[in-house]
């Protein structure tokens, strides 16, 4: 599947753009022969986009007018996450049960890049949270992680991360995987939605 692919997955929405994609290879070869901005896999529970950098994102990403425009629908992240080749053996990614997320478990965090400051959420402990992982997953498989939603009565955030699996074999090799963020709008029920922009 490519990256143009991603953005039409059937999520319901309006219309969709897909603005960033992150690799994380293991393997120090293949990233530094393939992947000159491969980072490893994330190990500590985060969500990717905050209250506050969710709607920044849109701002960041189209003309003032056009953002303003979108941010009166609803409108959610959805990170499309996969391995790119092989079977998952090490560094499996955990997801929380957003039901088991209080508001209180969200830290806000500064994520600084060279040319601006983002903005995520750390997941603070609470033996309440419920984690879920797919085991052994396949480079045709794909997880789709919901990591906002501009709607107060739906599930919000997805926190996630990297993990040590006991049931992985010794010695696995480096998990390889990527993850596309798209951006789903969604249109107001019985009224008109303006269409994206393309090329």
């Amino acid at each position: 599947m490519k990256r143009r692919e991603y953005a039409h997955i059937p999520f319901g929405c309006a219309n969709g753009a897909c603005p960033q994609y992150a690799a994380d290879v293991g393997n120090p070869d293949f990233r530094s022969q393939w992947i000159a901005d491969a980072g490893t896999p994330v190990r500590f529970a985060h969500n990717d986009y905050t209250e506050r950098s969710a709607p920044q994102r849109v701002r960041d990403l189209f003309p003032a007018e056009e953002a303003a425009t979108l941010l009166e629908h609803r409108f959610a992240v959805i990170n499309v996450w996969k391995p790119i080749r092989g079977r998952v053996e090490a560094s499996p990614l955990a997801v929380c049960d957003a039901r088991t997320i209080r508001p209180q478990d969200l830290v806000t965090t500064d994520l600084r890049y060279l040319d601006r400051v983002g903005e995520i959420y750390s997941l603070r402990f609470n033996p309440a949270h419920r984690w879920f992982y797919y085991p052994r997953m396949r480079a045709h498989e794909v997880m789709l992680l919901k990591c906002f939603d501009s709607d107060p009565a739906r599930a919000r955030f997805t926190a996630h991360t990297a993990f040590d699996d006991p049931t992985s074999p010794p010695d696995p090799p480096p998990r390889e995987s990527i993850e596309v963020r798209t951006l789903a709008f969604f249109a107001a029920e019985n009224s008109p939605f303006p269409r994206l922009r393309t090329g």
